[in-house]
């Protein structure tokens, strides 16, 4: 049997070692154009931001090292350029000579990967401005740096890779500015959680142009001068489009292959493309999200090994499927770590489901054990069925072990309430006896009972213009004087009992504390003494962080810019 390979990296070059782990004899060939078949494509910025300091590090396999090791014929600087299912060959084109030649196959794998979308804009193909996709590209980045030593950068994109090189560009001493069309950064996110990016972000001296629309790109003096509709422009030294990926399959689209979402490759649970013997892993593909069961794009390095690996178990006769993309991601920014799983509120609402949320600030470990740091936790959840939909976390420390629990409880189908169940490791510098999981199953299993009611952020406006609505802060009289928000009474929680009459009966009572464990108390006293009580979901210090983000972002519309 014969395989050919088109494109390396995760889902090529995990298919091909998989293929001659499960058969010695396979004939396997890859045909990768650039000049890298492994690399660590996560690693790219921060080889730019001089944390990677030996190329080397980027190359994860070489042509040479794959074939020492498992007889596999790595052809680089090859480019398919067609195929041709009538009669099971690709056209091939050597990139360093110009020759083109058909090899035969008997099974195909296409893993083309994603490339920067390139938006048709003018001014874009400048040589000032680049792309980051490829060894190559970083490369050509790291060259002009270390040859011009640009002052500034503006960074086109908010998502995974432009977050990470704003970072890196910003540790070399750069003055960086992101700017793009949506109001936040990091779409996984929602809004609310997106704004404690925003805020680590500024606090670290990037500048946020947030809401805005570039229009093209001009030389200007010898910088690259960044054209904003209806707004003043934005000069730097480099600009760097960070705005996304598209899928790259012109060769699937030529072969008359099925295309889906963005003219990504249809499959099915087999990794099998419409056209018998040719398969399909990675960035290029459509899968179903594996929490609502939908279309979906999504570029992570993890399933398209996976995929990678289900293709080669069925070509050497297996049965292995896909069960579909569940989104769980994880970066860096800065001192922080934010990380996601499943599906976030927005997009549960979009998709037509019907979702509660909890939002709770626990401690990273054992507050008695010195050095414990608060992370900020959303989980997302279906109402009524109290399917597990989705959870982001924000924080410092520990905020990756967590996220993997919850990814894992998604993907086996556990309630949100038996997040209170989970049997987790505990030692006080690394947890508390009650792991920030088990508290937010807590919270979810209060719903259930209906021993806790809610408001939301979004509630504010109605509540606060609710002349029948009582509004509580429960803090101490120190944090209210700190900040509180306009139209809440102040009485901390260790003088409710004493206090009780001060609070009109009647009428619902909303509260609020600092991160919501008070007013949970303060509402089973009030509940005891027969009032109606909700809580705020996140507490002051969740909504002061999305409350200034929304300010500065508001003003940046007034003054022009959002520094």
């Amino acid at each position: 049997m014969k395989v050919i390979i088109v494109g390396g990296v995760a889902g090529g070059a995990t298919a091909a070692a998989r293929i001659r782990r499960l058969n010695e004899h396979t004939e396997i060939t890859v045909f990768e154009r650039s000049g890298y078949i492994s690399y660590a494509n996560c690693g790219l910025p921060y080889y730019i931001g001089d944390v990677i300091t030996d190329p080397e590090e980027l190359t994860l396999q070489t042509p040479e090292s794959f074939f020492k090791r498992f007889r596999i014929n790595m052809k680089i600087h090859h480019e398919v350029i067609s195929i041709h299912p009538e009669r099971k060959t690709v056209s091939v084109k050597n990139l360093e000579n110009g020759g083109i030649f058909e090899e035969k196959y008997d099974k195909l794998i296409l893993s083309p990967g994603a490339k920067p979308t390139q938006p048709r804009l003018p001014g874009v193909g400048i040589d000032k401005l680049f792309t980051l996709r490829t060894v190559e590209d970083t490369f050509r980045i790291k060259e002009y740096i270390n040859k011009n030593h640009p002052k500034s950068a503006v960074l086109a994109g908010g998502g995974f890779i432009g977050l990470e090189l704003a970072e890196n560009l910003r540790e070399l001493g750069m003055d960086v500015t992101i700017v793009q069309r949506p109001k936040q950064l990091m779409n996984p996110f929602d809004p609310d959680m997106a704004s404690m990016i925003h805020n680590e972000m500024r606090k670290h001296g990037i500048k946020l142009v947030l809401g805005y629309t570039v229009e093209g790109f001009k030389e200007k003096d010898n910088r690259v001068e960044v054209l904003l509709k209806d707004n003043p422009s934005l000069q730097a030294d480099m600009v760097v489009l960070a705005i996304g990926v598209t899928p790259d399959t012109v060769l699937a689209k030529e072969a008359g292959l099925e295309l889906g979402i963005k003219e990504s490759i249809v499959v099915n649970d087999r990794m099998e493309t419409s056209v018998p013997d040719i398969y399909a892993a990675g960035d290029a593909v459509q899968v179903k999200h594996y929490v609502t069961g939908n279309d979906a794009l999504i570029s992570l390095a993890g399933p398209a090994n996976k995929q990678g690996r289900i293709i080669a178990d069925n070509i050497c006769g297996g049965d292995s499927r896909y069960l579909g993309s569940q989104g769980s991601s994880v970066i860096k920014v800065f001192d922080m770590t934010a990380a996601t799983t499943g599906i976030n509120e927005t997009n549960a609402k979009k998709s037509g489901l019907d979702v509660d949320t909890v939002i709770l600030s626990p401690m990273s470990h054992a507050g008695y054990y010195p050095g414990g740091k608060v992370m900020t936790m959303k989980v997302v959840f279906e109402k009524e069925t109290y399917r597990l939909l989705g959870a982001q976390i924000i924080g410092y420390e520990g905020v990756d072990k967590r996220i993997d629990v919850l990814a894992t409880a998604i993907h086996a189908g556990l309630k949100a309430t038996q997040l209170k169940d989970l049997d987790l490791a505990y030692a006080p510098p690394y947890s508390s006896a009650k792991d920030p999981v088990n508290m937010a199953g807590f919270m979810i299993d209060n719903i259930a009972k209906g021993t806790l009611k809610q408001w939301h952020l979004e509630d504010m406006d109605k509540i606060s213009k609710d002349k029948n609505a009582v509004l509580l802060d429960v803090r101490t009289v120190g944090e209210f004087s700190r900040g509180h928000i306009n139209g809440f009474k102040n009485i901390p929680v260790d003088e409710l009992r004493e206090r009780i009459n001060e609070v009109e009966k009647g009428k619902p009572v909303y509260l609020i504390c600092q991160s919501g464990l008070r007013s949970y108390i303060a509402s089973r006293i009030l509940e005891g003494n027969g009032y109606e009580t909700y809580n705020f979901s996140g507490g002051f210090r969740f909504y002061d962080a999305v409350a200034n983000d929304h300010a500065l972002i508001e003003r940046s519309y007034a003054c022009g810019m959002d520094y």
